[in-house]
C-alpha cells in the first residue's frame, strides 16, 4: 500500500509539472487559432526554434554566466518566446496574412485549403532547415536544477514524494505567464481589441480595429508563448529538429480538450493531457501513455464536445 502511495503521488506531481507546461505550449495555439482562425501545423516548429533559441541565448549570449546556471536558463527561455514573437509578428506580415485576415474574411465558405497547406509547408521549411543549421545530434540546455529534486514526506506514511527543481521552476514560469497573458487579453484595450477581431472581423473593422493588425500581434505572441513553453522543456527534455512532431498533438488535443477558442481552457486542456500522461504509467508501459490520452480525448469528444472547460459562446 505505501508502495503504491508513493507511485501514485510521485506520478500526481510529475503530471501536474509536465501539464502546466504543456498548458503553456497550448495556450499558445490556442490563442492563434480563437483570434485567427487558423489551424497553425507549424506550432511544434516554433517550439523547437524556442528550444534552440534558448540554447543559443544561455551559450552564445552568455546569459548563463550573467545570471548564474540556476536562473539563467529560465531567463533564457524568456528571451527566447520575446524573441520568437517578433518572428512570429514578422511571418505573419509577409506571408501568412496572404491567406488570413482581412482577405480571408469573404472566402471562409471555401474552406482553408490555402492555410493548412501554407502553414504545413512553413513547418517542413523549419524541420530542414533546423537540421541543416542545427544538425542531428540531440542537444539539451544544461542547468545543475535539473539534476536535483527536493524530498517531500506523505503524511501519516514512510512514503516520500521527490520533485525536480528544474521541472518546478518551470512550471511555476509557465502559470506565471498563463494567468499574464490571460489579464491581458480580458483587461488590456489592446486584448479586448484581439477579442473584437475574433468575435466579428468585420464588426470590429466598422468599430476602427485594425483586424490586420490584431492578427499579426495574436499570431506573434502565439509564436512567443509556445516558444517560452519549448525553452522551458529544453531546461530537462533532449531536443533536435524534429522535436515539435513529438508535441504538436499534445498541443492540439489540448486545445480540444479545453474548449476551441477558449485560452484559459487551453491551460486546462493541457493540464488534462500531464496528468492523464503520467497518471496512466501506473497501469500500462510507458510506450502505450499516448493511447491512454487519446482515449480519454475521444471520450471528452462523445460526452461534452465543446470541451471540458470552454462553452461554444466563448472566444477567450
Amino acid at each position: 500500500m505505501q508502495a503504491f502511495l508513493e507511485n501514485f503521488f510521485q506520478a500526481l506531481v510529475a503530471g501536474l509539472l509536465s501539464g502546466s507546461i504543456y498548458g503553456l505550449m497550448c495556450v499558445g495555439l490556442g490563442l492563434i487559432f480563437g483570434i485567427m482562425r487558423v489551424i497553425n501545423f507549424a506550432q511544434g516548429e516554433f517550439l523547437m526554434l524556442g528550444m534552440y533559441a534558448t540554447l543559443y541565448i544561455v551559450t552564445g549570449l552568455g546569459v548563463a554566466v550573467v545570471f548564474g546556471p540556476y536562473i539563467g536558463p529560465f531567463i533564457a527561455a524568456v528571451l527566447a518566446g520575446l524573441l520568437l514573437s517578433i518572428g512570429g509578428y514578422l511571418l505573419h506580415r509577409y506571408l501568412v496574412s496572404r491567406v488570413t485576415g482581412v482577405r480571408a474574411i469573404g472566402a471562409e465558405g471555401e474552406g482553408h485549403y490555402a492555410q493548412l497547406i501554407l502553414t504545413l509547408g512553413v513547418a517542413l521549411v523549419l524541420q530542414n532547415g533546423g537540421l541543416i543549421l542545427f544538425g542531428s545530434t540531440p542537444q539539451s540546455v544544461r542547468t545543475p536544477l535539473s539534476a536535483s529534486a527536493w524530498e517531500v514526506g506523505l503524511p501519516f506514511s514512510d512514503a516520500a514524494v521527490f520533485i525536480n527543481k528544474a521541472r518546478t521552476v518551470a512550471a511555476l514560469i509557465a502559470v506565471a505567464a498563463t494567468v499574464g497573458l490571460f489579464w491581458f487579453i480580458n483587461r488590456s484595450r489592446l486584448g479586448k481589441a484581439l477579442r473584437a477581431a475574433a468575435d466579428n472581423p468585420e464588426a470590429a473593422m466598422y468599430m476602427g480595429v485594425d483586424v490586420d493588425r490584431a492578427h499579426r500581434i495574436a499570431f506573434g505572441i502565439g509564436t512567443g508563448v509556445t516558444a517560452m513553453a519549448g525553452g522551458l522543456v529544453a531546461t530537462y527534455y533532449p531536443f533536435q529538429p524534429y522535436v515539435g512532431l513529438e508535441f504538436v498533438i499534445i498541443m492540439y488535443a489540448g486545445v480540444v480538450l479545453g474548449g476551441m477558442g477558449s485560452i484559459l481552457g487551453a491551460f486546462w486542456g493541457g493540464m488534462t493531457i500531464g496528468l492523464v500522461q503520467q497518471l496512466s504509467s501506473l497501469a500500462m508501459s510507458v510506450q502505450l501513455q499516448n493511447v491512454a490520452i487519446f482515449v480519454v480525448f475521444l471520450l471528452i469528444v462523445l460526452l461534452r464536445p465543446q470541451g471540458l472547460y470552454g462553452r461554444s459562446v466563448d472566444r477567450t
